[in-house]
C-alpha cells in the first residue's frame, strides 16, 4: 500500500520560514490565515483543500492559525487586515492574495495563474 502525501498542512511562526518560505522556491505555497471564530475560515477550508489536493503536489497549502501562540505576529507582518486571508508565495516573496471564501473555480484560477 502506498502512503498518500497530503499537500495540506498546519504551519506556525516558528516553521513558516522553512515550510512556507523555502518550500516555496520548489513549488508554490498558498498560507491560510484564519481564525476558528470566523465563520468564512470554516467555509472555504474544506474548498481550499480539496482544490490544493487536486493539483497533486504542484501547490501546497500551509494553514496558520492566527490566534495560536505567536502567530499574530506573521499576520502583522504580512499585512492581514481581515480573515480568511490566502497569500500565495513563490521564491520566497508574497506574488498575490485575496481575501474571504471564494468558491473553487475562483481559487483554481487563482493557482493557475501561478504555476
Amino acid at each position: 500500500m502506498t502512503k498518500i502525501k497530503s499537500f495540506v498542512f498546519d504551519t506556525d511562526l516558528q516553521n513558516f520560514d522553512q515550510q512556507v518560505l523555502q518550500a516555496s522556491f520548489r513549488q508554490p505555497v498558498l498560507v491560510d490565515f484564519w481564525a476558528d471564530w470566523c465563520s468564512p475560515c470554516i467555509a472555504i477550508a474544506p474548498v481550499l483543500s480539496r482544490v490544493v489536493e487536486s493539483f497533486e503536489g504542484q501547490v501546497l497549502l500551509a494553514k496558520l492559525e492566527v490566534d495560536e501562540g505567536d502567530n499574530m505576529k506573521l499576520a502583522g507582518q504580512y499585512r492581514v487586515r481581515g480573515f480568511p486571508t490566502i497569500i500565495l508565495f513563490r521564491d520566497g516573496e508574497e506574488i498575490d492574495r485575496f481575501s474571504s471564501a471564494r468558491p473553487a473555480q475562483f481559487i483554481e484560477t487563482f493557482i493557475e495563474q501561478s504555476l
